[in-house]
């Protein structure tokens, strides 16, 4: 439970909720305060950005006045969000979404907030403000009085449409009431937009109706999930999460909502990480795949053939929602970042990038599509074999790595392994008879060639351990990946030896690990932790030491079940982007090959190990 009354209170990372309707996100503070919201899409300019800068970036308060404790959570699996504030006086209940339907055949907005605030006990007294502040708090737009269609907001292309059903009073870029709530009373606000479709503006009478379809809704979705083990609520919540972050209109995934976060209080490491990585992707949709999420995977792989239809057989890092290239990086000159951490960013450079393990993730994904049971149709598989042949021709080249230093490239061994592990899926697929008049030859030859250069250069007999650049001598956490994708049994010597250093030289002994060396310069990155959970899940080590070593990352999470990019060790805050792909991606493989583990089948990993030697695990979508 938090106290809060402070207005000048700067809320931390870890005390915001999402909310969202597979299309745009917003954030919301424990207090009630909405501090991030991007329409009409995740990677649009803000119209809230509070989160970014408090004076200046815009925001939407409904909460008590004067001082209060607060509780929250979201109604049980779903994406509906309850924050319950105690005044000395009375009890309020403020509930936040982004309603989500089955059909867009009603008459809805394309986009809407909706909130209510019931009085559940005594009286309070409440105060409702919207400070919208547009493209990145650089616009003030003009508010005015439409009657009872509410406060029009006109800004851009787009509009957008305040309704209460109390009356706001109108001031220079702000809508405002104080009001008293007794037991019984209730607030409805809506909030929407519209762009290139005109405006409809369903009665508020309709909301309570409208938030229980939206709660089952979600629950319906939950229940898709095929899990059963280990931390199930941990790993439905992340699965929820993950939901959040798909655009839904294209099947492409943001790694996270938010830009410029960051990595470290008052530093530089502040990025845009409003896109969709295809590493990022791969990584969540294998995970959505595991638990049963046929149809996400499907939208996936369909949104894939369409973004890289221009660059095949190339692939970019990263690209938009609807798969277009992602956009230059600019810095906002209005903006003052999170807790002064500037610059903020707009777009990323990372972009131009080469990241040659994108296309291991991008084939390991489809392949493990194709194992589950699924079909890779023609054009599927000329796609397939066109990357296939991008690998055969590129793998040797130095490259920028999955943790996009801004520093030149290197010949990275996680690069190198997942060259190898693109290479080992075409010819499992090949084998299958998933994957016609592929050179299958020729990806042997490659894929031997890759795993002795792995296991004479990227291998330190000095240190005892694999190391993070082929011939170097410095370690990082995705070494870990070397078990996850089947390279090196988990119980190696040379797997158990490189644990050890990991721990040695990036752990932390809360259990944390930083993703590489040196490790000083921001916070631990959490979907390393996981990784190493998972580790021990798959034969690293025991089943107590995994299980032991999953409750205590388990207790990172926020009161609602999230996390962000990176854990600041002793303190436990969040850093970077929130809440994170990534994150919620490690705690479901981490639990998940737990459970394998503990039932006695074979783990995850193995089956992807197997991706050339047995037969894969089946099951038909639904």
């Amino acid at each position: 439970m938090l106290e809060c009354g402070a207005d000048d209170r700067i809320p931390g990372i870890e005390d915001y909720a999402i909310i969202g309707d597979c299309r745009a996100a917003a954030l919301v503070s424990r207090c009630g305060q909405i501090d991030w919201l991007c329409w009409p899409r995740f990677d649009s300019p803000s119209i809230f950005a509070a989160l970014l800068d408090q004076e200046r970036g815009g925001h939407w308060r409904i909460a008590p006045l004067g001082p209060y404790s607060a509780e929250r959570a979201y109604v049980s699996e779903s994406n509906v969000l309850e924050t319950r504030f105690r005044t000395a006086s009375g009890t309020l209940l403020l509930t936040d979404l982004m309603p989500v339907t089955e059909s867009r055949a009603s008459l809805v907005p394309d986009h809407e907030i909706v909130r209510r605030l019931s009085c559940t006990a005594g009286d309070a007294e409440v105060e409702v403000e919207l400070v919208p502040r547009a493209r990145y708090g650089g616009v003030v737009p003009a508010l005015r009085q439409a009657g009872r269609l509410g406060i029009r907001i006109e800004c851009g292309r787009g509009v957008y449409w305040l309704r209460s059903s109390i009356p706001l009073r109108l001031g220079e870029g702000v809508a405002s009431a104080p009001t008293r709530l007794k037991a019984g009373q209730s607030l409805l606000f809506s909030f929407s937009y519209a762009e290139e479709a005109p405006a409809v503006l369903p009665p508020l009478e309709e909301i309570p109706q409208r938030i229980d379809e939206c709660v089952c809704w979600w629950r319906r979705w939950a229940a898709q999930a095929q899990y059963d083990g280990e931390a199930r609520e941990e790993v439905i919540r992340s699965a929820l999460a993950l939901k959040l972050l798909i655009f839904t209109p294209s099947g492409a995934i943001v790694a996270a909502p938010t830009t410029s976060l960051p990595e470290r209080i008052g530093g530089g490491l502040n990025w845009d990480y409003r896109y969709c990585w295809l590493r990022d992707a791969s990584l969540t949709i294998r995970a959505l795949l595991e638990l049963g999420y046929w149809e996400e995977a499907a939208h996936f792989l369909d949104w894939l053939l369409h973004a890289t239809r221009l660059t095949q057989p190339e692939l970019n890092i990263a690209y938009t929602v609807f798969g277009n290239p992602m956009p230059e990086e600019w810095e906002s000159q209005t903006l003052a970042g999170y807790r002064g951490s500037r610059p903020v960013r707009i777009g990323n450079a990372a972009r131009d990038q080469l990241q040659l393990d994108v296309y291991g993730e991008v084939i390991d994904a489809a392949a493990q599509y194709a194992f589950h049971g699924g079909t890779l149709d023609r054009e599927m598989q000329k796609v397939m074999i066109g990357f296939g042949r991008y690998v055969i021709k590129h793998w040797e080249l130095p490259d920028e790595g999955i943790w996009e230093p801004r520093s030149g490239r290197r010949h990275h061994t996680h690069s190198r392994l997942l060259s190898w592990t693109a290479l080992d899926r075409l010819i499992t697929l090949c084998h299958q008879g998933k994957l016609e008049h592929a050179p299958v030859d020729e990806y042997r030859k490659q894929a031997d060639q890759i795993h002795r250069q792995i296991e004479a250069a990227g291998w330190n007999q000095r240190l005892g351990s694999y190391v993070s650049v082929l011939d170097g001598d410095q370690l990082d956490a995705s070494l870990l990946l070397l078990s996850w994708y089947g390279f090196e049994k988990a119980d190696s010597p040379r797997m158990r030896s490189t644990y050890r250093r990991l721990r040695e030289r990036l752990g932390t002994p809360d259990g944390l690990l930083y993703r590489s060396e040196p490790p000083a310069r921001e916070g631990t990155f959490a979907i390393c932790s996981f990784w190493a959970a998972e580790y021990l899940a798959l034969g690293g080590g025991t089943v107590s030491e995994a299980r032991d070593l999953l409750n205590t990352l388990l207790k990172y999470r926020n009161d609602i079940g999230l996390y962000g990019e990176e854990i600041e060790a002793g303190s436990g805050r969040f850093l970077g982007n929130f809440p994170q792909a990534f994150t919620h991606v490690g705690l479901i493989g981490a639990a998940l090959s737990l459970n394998q583990r503990q039932k006695g089948e074979q783990p995850l990993a193995h089956r992807r190990e197997s991706a050339s030697r047995a037969e894969p695990h089946q099951k038909q979508p639904a």
